[in-house]
């Protein structure tokens, strides 16, 4: 696929909007990519998640894997689709009640494998919808290391750091890499002007 006809996909199906959002890391972005929408329709999912696996067979040294891990909600087509492509099974970490809680006064969350296990010694590739600080793909990392397992790349549709992200010598592969203006909600422009932001991901 052409990097046109990529970013085609996210536009035709709404996948990239436009408008005042406050994204998972708390910062404000005047654009959002709703991944969701473009995995709704199970053969473009398909197209992306192949076109991502082949990109990342010629990036970094793949090598055998035994299977593809994600981080819930967003990451989870990704990895199943990821998972076809390399023909090998999917699992994924789901959110629990961690301690404390967050800036908002909820409940603190963070990933387990509740459904799932690692095998020490195997070896898995980390998928995700969108990265913009990384928070949740290197919590993935931690989980598959801490069962003996070995991480061998980090796939993801959209890379909203541009590469800034870095996961520990993991390397990561995207079909997209851009960075959106964003802004804390002291410093956010739209806010200024009595904007309130929208949560799309939520």
């Amino acid at each position: 696929m052409t990097e046109n006809e990529i970013l085609d996909a996210f536009k035709n199906t709404g996948a990239l909007l436009e408008g005042h959002f406050e994204l998972r890391s708390k910062l404000h972005s005047d654009r959002y990519f709703q991944c969701a929408n473009v995995l709704r329709y199970p053969r473009i999912a398909a197209s992306l998640c192949e076109e991502l696996v082949a990109r990342a067979k010629e990036e970094c040294d793949l090598g055998a894997v035994d299977g593809v891990v994600s981080p819930a909600v967003g990451g989870i087509l990704v990895g199943h689709e990821v998972a076809r492509a390399l023909d090998v099974k999917c699992v994924f970490a789901e959110k629990v009640q961690g301690e404390g809680v967050d800036a908002s006064g909820k409940p603190n969350t963070v990933l387990a494998m509740r459904r799932f296990s690692f095998k020490p010694g195997e070896r898995y590739v980390v998928a995700e919808d969108v990265v913009t600080k990384g928070g949740r793909v290197q919590e993935t990392i931690d989980l598959v290391k801490k069962s003996g397992c070995e991480v061998a790349a980090v796939l993801v549709l959209v890379d909203r750091s541009s590469g800034s992200v870095k996961f520990d010598g993991v390397p990561m592969v995207s079909l997209m890499k851009m960075t959106p203006a964003t802004w804390t909600a002291q410093d956010c422009p739209m806010c200024k002007t009595g904007g309130r932001p929208s949560h799309p991901g939520s």
